[in-house]
């Protein structure tokens, strides 16, 4: 859906006065901060995996920064419970697909800030992966987006 500009700033200042998924999630299996040194955002993703690599069992978020980077952390991590997104799946989420969150504008002026989120949450994915293959209990790729078959 298409929203004009005036109704998706009013949708990210929601979002990011009220995120239904910020909050510390306290039986992560990993917790990774991601931030962008030039204005000040952190994320911080808590991500707790199915034990097969493949399945999120849980998603949070904290931290701090502006609207756009706040919102479309929650509004990120809301798409991957509420579609039930497989660890491949946000590994194959691009950049670009931010834009369904945050609106082409902000992702056109702010980039870093809408897409901290999701470069955060890929690299939760690739640590959980690695925890699995260290333990003997993931053998396929961290990253298919990333190394050759």
């Amino acid at each position: 859906m298409a929203w004009d500009r005036e109704t998706l700033i009013q949708i990210l200042i929601e979002e990011a006065r009220n995120p239904r998924m910020r909050g510390r999630l306290d039986d992560a299996d990993v917790t990774v901060t991601g931030g962008n040194p030039g204005c000040g955002d952190v994320v911080h993703i808590y991500l707790k995996g199915t034990g097969d690599g493949h399945g999120i069992a849980g998603v949070k978020f904290e931290g701090s920064g502006c609207n756009v980077s706040q919102a479309a952390a929650s509004m990120l991590l809301q798409k991957v419970v509420d579609d039930g997104l497989t660890m491949d799946q946000v590994l194959h989420l691009r950049g670009e697909d931010m834009k369904q969150f945050v609106g082409e504008s902000a992702l056109a002026t702010r980039p870093r800030c809408a897409t901290l989120a999701l470069s955060t949450l890929k690299e939760a994915v690739r640590q959980y992966r690695r925890q699995l293959r260290a333990e003997g209990k993931w053998q396929g790729p961290i990253d298919p987006t990333q190394e050759s078959f």
